[in-house]
């Protein structure tokens, strides 16, 4: 059975507009270096991995969700000059063109549209893979849940599964939250406990097997709520709403197509090739 290929939208479409120059242009001479970047390592992953489909989840930039109700302070200094944001804007319509299937709704983070993703897909008896380069995904790892994570400069693909999120964390997947939420996530303004650091915080959880059970058993008496609260930040909406994901052949034709009208020749013609 072939794996669904679940992509994190926001994360590869920043990594691309940060890796790329500026001086990529579209047709209307508008900068469309994601653009490009974000297409270039969506057909690659399709050609390495033979995926029974591709599903990518979108974040709705600057829409509240409850976490932001949780910590108003949540991803706060994160900077989305319009450079960028009318760049992720047009993903979905070449995702779609494709023929891919996407998630992307108020209240909801693409990891949330993920995590149901491979929910769904773990149910059904199938496999997937992740392709991010956010640590924070690291929780959906399994023996059916592969994460797959660029590696800086190469086309190559660093695979994470269970056994490298111990050798990384020091904990299980399934506590990846309660880490996290522990620790705390300086790129989420996520606090985490006074003074711990990754070490203090794998230990703690090795000892009590949760963060809700050391809270039980008395740690952190000060910051418990906030704890709590922490950890249902870190952990995802699985129950996220989703498309259907059927078994898609990619329609490189109708993305070429789309390219070529934006005035990307080189999307469209490597989208060709592959029609080809």
């Amino acid at each position: 059975m072939r794996p669904l290929l679940a992509i994190d939208g926001d994360n590869l479409a920043h990594r691309a507009f940060h890796a790329l120059p500026s001086s990529i242009k579209d047709g209307a001479g508008k900068q469309a270096n994601m653009i490009v970047g974000f297409a270039n390592m969506l057909g690659r992953a399709w050609e390495d991995e033979e995926p029974r489909t591709v599903f990518v989840g979108f974040d709705t930039v600057g829409v509240p969700t409850y976490r932001s109700d949780l910590l108003p302070d949540y991803q706060s200094g994160r900077d989305f000059p319009p450079v960028l944001t009318s760049q992720l804007d047009r993903l979905p319509e070449l995702v779609g063109a494709l023929g891919f299937p996407w998630a992307k709704a108020d209240g909801y983070e693409a990891d949330d549209f993920l995590g149901a993703a491979v929910a769904a897909e773990e149910a059904r008896g199938g496999e997937a893979l992740v392709f991010t380069n956010d640590r924070d995904l690291f929780q959906l790892a399994s023996p059916k849940t592969t994460i797959l994570r660029p590696k800086p400069g190469q086309r190559e693909l660093v695979r994470v599964g269970p056994a490298e999120v111990k050798e990384i964390y020091g904990v299980s997947p399934a506590l990846v939250p309660d880490f996290v939420a522990l620790r705390g996530d300086p790129s989420d303004r996520i606090p985490g406990a006074k003074g711990i650091g990754p070490g203090r915080a794998a230990s703690i959880l090795a000892k009590h097997g949760s963060l809700e059970a050391c809270l039980e058993a008395g740690g952190f008496p000060d910051q418990a709520d906030a704890l709590r609260g922490y950890l249902r930040m870190t952990r995802l909406q699985l129950d996220a709403p989703l498309p259907q994901l059927p078994d898609v052949a990619p329609d490189w034709a109708a993305g070429a197509a789309l390219a070529e009208a934006w005035g990307l020749a080189g999307v469209a013609r490597r989208f060709r090739e592959r029609a080809g």
